[in-house]
């Protein structure tokens, strides 16, 4: 009995030896195969690289070279604005004004009174000392902002020639003054279309609006001014109205080329808003706006864009115009700033 056992014992013993070894030369001979087997080919590594050298090239180098600054106006246009990341301690949205003043005066209310909407306000604007929205954004406009506007400048002095840019920037500037004048007709409840307004609301500009016009009611003042006794500022806003039954700061723009997002109207939200605090804390004026409106009217007739403000983005531009009315401040204080120009 106990040499059958061990002969049984003696036996799993070499078959497990048998086995260990088995596996030990299968073992040596995968990994054998697997050094000896031919490296899969990467197929990008079988084109011929020199051939398309100077296409990669190209490819490689063509983001520098046609990122002119015109091309990178056209790509934020149609792509929206570059987002650069910043540390928050260098980032401008960072900066906190010093002298804070709120937007919205808390004394007031924004339902109106039965005598505010009778007759729309035109407060004329008073020409003193005091510097106008128009005159701090243009002193305060940044490196990049200025940039731009000389390098339009040049190129359309190329095109026109000196004498053609002065006539071409009269001419803008003229249909600008009757468009206003022709919305001021419309919105106006005790104006009368005269010959002239007539031909006035023939013009694309008046077509491009149309379908706002339709969502604009309760007119409270029209061509208006605005000081702001405590900031020191004064401005003269377009239009006060209801919007979509919201009563806004309403800023009449015209453009040449399309402006569908906010982004694109550069410093207008920072010029809506200063109108509006001043407004909010002017004597003449009774109640308050919490809204603002740009739109931007085309001359070619095509739908004008809206770009409607609430109040928690009018308090986000607010806090900017203040910064900016800081530094214009600062500038006056450290340099002989010219007598400021009421082209509002």
């Amino acid at each position: 009995m106990k040499m059958k056992l061990f002969q049984t014992i003696c036996r799993q013993l070499r078959s497990s030896k048998f086995s260990v070894e088995s596996a030990a030369l299968v073992a040596f001979s995968t990994s054998s195969y697997s050094c000896g087997r031919k490296k899969k080919v990467n197929p990008y590594e079988e084109v011929d690289q020199e051939k398309y050298s100077n296409l990669v090239q190209s490819v490689l180098s063509s983001r520098g070279v046609t990122q002119t600054p015109g091309s990178v106006e056209e790509d934020a246009l149609l792509c929206g604005p570059v987002s650069k990341h910043k540390l928050p301690n260098q980032g401008e949205d960072r900066r906190v004004p010093q002298n804070w003043f709120p937007i919205f005066n808390p004394e007031r209310s924004d339902k109106p009174n039965a005598s505010d909407l009778s007759v729309p306000l035109k407060i004329p604007l008073q020409r003193n000392v005091i510097p106008s929205v128009t005159r701090v954004l243009q002193q305060t406009m940044t490196k990049q902002q200025v940039f731009w506007l000389e390098r339009w400048k040049q190129r359309m002095i190329l095109e026109l020639g000196e004498d053609g840019f002065k006539e071409y920037t009269s001419n803008i500037f003229l249909q600008g003054k009757q468009f206003h004048e022709a919305l001021e007709s419309i919105l106006s409840p005790q104006e009368t279309l005269k010959e002239r307004d007539e031909n006035l609301l023939k013009s694309g500009y008046i077509e491009s609006v149309q379908h706002i016009l339709k969502d604009v009611s309760g007119v409270r003042a029209l061509e208006s001014a605005v000081q702001h006794e405590t900031l020191n500022y004064i401005g003269l806003l377009d239009c006060v109205a209801e919007y979509q039954g919201k009563l806004c700061v309403i800023d009449w723009k015209t453009s040449e080329k399309p402006k569908p997002f906010i982004q694109s109207t550069f410093d207008n939200p920072l010029q809506v808003v200063a109108y509006m605090g001043a407004m909010n804390h002017d004597t003449n004026y009774s109640f308050q706006v919490q809204c603002g409106l740009i739109v931007v009217a085309y001359k070619d007739g095509s739908p004008a864009h809206p770009h409607f403000m609430d109040a928690q983005l009018c308090s986000q531009y607010w806090a900017k115009w203040l910064l900016r009315l800081e530094e214009y401040t600062e500038k006056k204080k450290n340099q002989n700033i010219q007598k400021p120009e009421y082209s509002e």
